[in-house]
């Protein structure tokens, strides 16, 4: 039996899904990390011809940057908190008004899944059984321990990979050139996504080559349409 219990265990920790709250916080955060202090700093560095504006600019880029990020993140995350705690709150309160509809609803959802009506009746109530609220809360809400939201981990995972994402950039300014820098920063920052790119497709088992053709293709649209908007107002950006 124990032998058993260990081979589900080892099998459910092949699977990635439980990943994907602080990886998708993660991705984003390292992408607009690189990508907006990239940006900035090639924008100072082809408007001056001196290193310091260049690094202060990409400095403070990357705290307002990774704090806002964290920030946001917190705050959008939590407001799906609210609505998943109301709806819990609502469904307790459902569930002692009306028991036996919200048995019959529990088994509705369980007979559109596949079993027979008399099977989904007999499952239903011994989940009942066992935990009433859990079963509403997973089979009829879709809350589970996997899909729920989390603002502290996708604040930390957020503002931390932004964090790294931009110190990237900034070392880039700190030690490269400064008679080609814009340029520097251009292919060290499509460089730096494509192993993001890879990094983040291996840590959730999924294509890498797709992960970095998407990540490079929409990284080079946000710095080409910089480099435009530099080129509109007489920069030149890149």
């Amino acid at each position: 039996m124990k032998k058993e219990t260990q081979e589900i265990d080892n099998y459910l920790d092949n699977h990635y899904i439980h990943r994907s709250n602080w990886l998708r916080a993660a991705v984003l955060g390292a992408n607009d990390g690189i990508l907006s202090t990239a940006s900035i700093a090639i924008g100072v560095a082809a408007a001056s011809d001196f290193r310091e504006p260049v690094i202060l600019a990409t400095l403070a880029g990357l705290v307002a940057g990774a704090l806002s990020m964290a920030a946001g993140e917190y705050v959008s995350v939590s407001s799906q908190t609210d609505i998943e705690n109301a709806d819990i709150e609502r469904e307790k309160q459902e569930l002692i008004e009306m028991p036996e509809i919200e048995l019959q609803r529990l088994a509705d959802i369980y007979e559109k899944r596949g079993l027979k009506k008399e099977t989904a009746l007999k499952v239903a109530k011994e989940l009942t059984e066992h935990d009433v609220l859990g079963a509403h809360v997973r089979d009829e809400l879709g809350i589970n321990e996997i899909s729920q939201a989390k603002p502290m981990q996708a604040a930390l995972a957020s503002g931390a990979a932004f964090t790294v994402g931009g110190i990237l950039p900034l070392l880039v300014t700190l030690f490269l050139p400064l008679k080609s820098l814009e340029y520097s920063l251009y292919f060290f920052a499509t460089f730096f996504l494509i192993i993001l790119g890879a990094m983040a497709a291996k840590t959730g088992g999924s294509s890498i080559s797709k992960a970095i053709i998407r990540i490079t293709f929409w990284g080079t649209i946000a710095m080409g349409l910089t480099a435009l908007v530099g080129y509109l107002f007489n920069v030149n950006v890149v």
